[in-house]
Order: structure tokens, then C-alpha cells, then sequence
């Protein structure tokens, strides 16, 4: 029997769907202020029924402080796959990974890490505080360290400082053109070795 006449979509599994409307979202987000994005544009630019929206991720507001929060939030994964290797390959591989995420979704981090963001109510303050705190982790776990190691909240204050610098040099870069990729890639990774190989063993000795 000919399958020319098969259709040409599929029916998308929920999760896939709920990812679907998520990335929708998310571009939506980057690209107009909060006010300016309602749930019915999500919906039409997902292909969807706005009552889906609702249904996965609640109000438009829930949905938009989960695409912060996935924005800003480093994942386990990224950890996991970094190479075997010295301090300084693991740094480059980790720097690389993060500039490739940034690119990816440029306009929705610039946002997500701009200072007017909805309002900056005390929700919108605690997330973001969590996706620091929760990133820094991703960093101490990469060099075999956590916030139980000696000092551990330290070291993860100074991770987050260290990412303080990190946003302010992806505006450099993004926004400004001040810097390329390159010398963000060289700026953030020697940083952060010189952070994890000096500025940690001297915390921990003190």
C-alpha cells in the first residue's frame, strides 16, 4: 500500500508538547518586554489552545519565572559531561558549554539578567538567588567539591561572585560588542581557574 498519502505531522507526546510551548515561550520572552506577551501569543506561536498553557505551567507569570529559572540555572548534566583532564581543560570545556548555552538562547539570558526583569518582586529575587546558589553547586561539584566540603558555603559565595562577573562580561560581549567570544572565553576560564586552583585551597586554609 502506498504511503504517499500518510500524513505528514505527528501527534507529539505531552512532555514534548509541554517543551514545545516552553521554547515558545521562552523566544517570546527574549525577544518582547513581559508586559508585552500574553498567553494567547504563546499559544498561537506553540499552535496550541491557550487552556494547555494553564494546564502545564499554570499563569503566564509561573511560566515566564520558569524560563528565568531554567535560563540562569546551570543543569546536572552539564557537569557530567565535562571532560576527564587538568584544572584548565575541564575550565574550557566548562566555559565553552556555558558560551554555547548562552548563544543558544541569547535573547531570553539577556533578559532573564536584566535589572528592570517584571518587576523584581520577592519571587522573581528568590528564584533568582536559588538558580546562583543552585549554579554555584554545579561549579564546586565539577572540581569535586560541594557546599558539605569545608568552608562550603564560602566557596559557593565566591562562585557566586565569580558569576556576578560572568553576566557582566556576557553584556560586554552580547549587548555592548566590547568583547568577543574569545575574550570572554579566556576572561571567564582563567578566572575560574584561578579561582578553584588558589582563591579556594587559601578559603579552606583560613
Amino acid at each position: 500500500m502506498s504511503t504517499d498519502s500518510a500524513p505528514k505531522w505527528r501527534r507529539l507526546e505531552p512532555d514534548e508538547r509541554k517543551e514545545q510551548i516552553f521554547d515558545c515561550a521562552a523566544r517570546l520572552f527574549g525577544e518582547r518586554p513581559y508586559t508585552d506577551v500574553s498567553t494567547s501569543d504563546i499559544a498561537a506561536e506553540a499552535g496550541v489552545a491557550r487552556g494547555l498553557i494553564n494546564h502545564y505551567f499554570g499563569t503566564k507569570r509561573e511560566l515566564y519565572l520558569a524560563v528565568i529559572r531554567r535560563a540562569l540555572t546551570v543543569p546536572h548534566f552539564a557537569v557530567e559531561i565535562l571532560p576527564d583532564g587538568t584544572l584548565e581543560a575541564r575550565a574550557n570545556a566548562a566555559v565553552d558549554w556555558f558560551l554555547d548555552m548562552v548563544t543558544s538562547q541569547e535573547k531570553m539570558w539577556l533578559a532573564a539578567i536584566a535589572p528592570e526583569g517584571i518587576g523584581r518582586d520577592l519571587e522573581v529575587e528568590r528564584i533568582l538567588e536559588e538558580a546562583d546558589r543552585e549554579s554555584a553547586d554545579r561549579v564546586l561539584e565539577a572540581v569535586g567539591l560541594s557546599r558539605a566540603s569545608l568552608r562550603g558555603n564560602e566557596l559557593n559565595a565566591l562562585v557566586r561572585a565569580y558569576g556576578g562577573m560572568v553576566k557582566a562580561a556576557g553584556r560586554e560581549w552580547l549587548v555592548r560588542g566590547a568583547l568577543n567570544r574569545q575574550q570572554v572565553h579566556s576572561l571567564l576560564s582563567r578566572t575560574l581557574v584561578t579561582l578553584v586552583g588558589d582563591v579556594f585551597p587559601d578559603i579552606q586554609r583560613n
